[in-house]
């Protein structure tokens, strides 16, 4: 079974990976990080953004659930020398923090 007969949530699992914060700082300079709050499915949120889910995303981003990552927030990543699970939807990389 080739990946284009999968469910989106299913393709975007496959491309869900580990990421540190070396690699993502780039990403955060150039202001395209987005931060899922650890109580939402990243893998949901994703699919959201891939499928212009306008409604979704702007209560998410009105309870700040999703928001543009925050300069305290990347400190206290650099800090605890984070790993974080990402998937690129681009041009963000949709990024959680899950302890």
């Amino acid at each position: 079974m080739d990946d284009t007969s999968l469910p989106l949530q299913d393709k975007l699992n496959l491309e869900t990976a580990r990421i540190s914060w070396p690699e993502l700082e780039r990403f955060f300079a150039r202001g395209r990080v987005l931060d899922v709050s650890a109580e939402l499915d990243l893998l949901e949120v994703a699919s959201a953004l891939t499928e212009d889910d306008i409604d979704k995303f702007t209560g998410w981003t009105a309870s700040k659930k999703v928001q543009h990552l925050q300069d305290e927030t990347a400190k206290q990543w650099v800090e605890d020398d984070s790993n974080l699970w990402a998937v690129v939807i681009a041009p963000w990389v949709v990024v959680q923090n899950k302890q």
